[in-house]
């Protein structure tokens, strides 16, 4: 429970100093830090690159379709926020880096549209029957 709470307060101290994104935003890119770690055939460091991919994924898979509203929200809106996220939580001790660990490995990885919302792109087709009363065309609802 302390670990949590010590955790809440790094966190917290982070956004008074820089509330650009919420907390929820940090506690994701934990979250899906593990989530892209634990999907690896053994347990190693992960470029950046490798983080976006998986920060891909957990999204869409805790979200869904609401994945870039979401985002959004939290003020995350580019790939770079997520690297800006990653770098903030290295400065607080909470994640690591190696010396080839940049900022630029996070700058335009990925379209969040293209990423996040072309997957969730609904077709609805017009049914036989819209724009009709009753399965009746336009051409007999006039005749009555």
């Amino acid at each position: 429970m302390e670990e949590i709470t010590n955790f809440l307060k790094q966190i917290q101290s982070i956004i008074e100093a820089n509330s650009k994104y919420k907390l929820e935003a940090y506690s994701f890119v934990l979250g899906a830090l593990n989530h892209t770690v634990t999907r690896l055939p053994k347990k190693r460091h992960v470029t950046g690159r490798e983080l976006l991919q998986g920060i891909r994924e957990y999204a869409v898979d805790q979200y869904g379709p609401m994945t870039r509203l979401v985002l959004d929200y939290w003020g995350v809106k580019k790939t770079q926020d997520f690297g800006e996220i990653v770098f903030t939580l290295v400065d607080a001790g909470l994640m690591s880096k190696t010396d080839e660990d940049s900022l630029e490995d996070f700058r335009d990885v990925y379209d969040f549209e293209e990423a996040f919302d072309r997957s969730f792109r609904y077709d609805f087709e017009e049914s036989p029957d819209a724009g009709t009363k009753h399965g009746q065309d336009e051409t007999s609802q006039g005749a009555q």
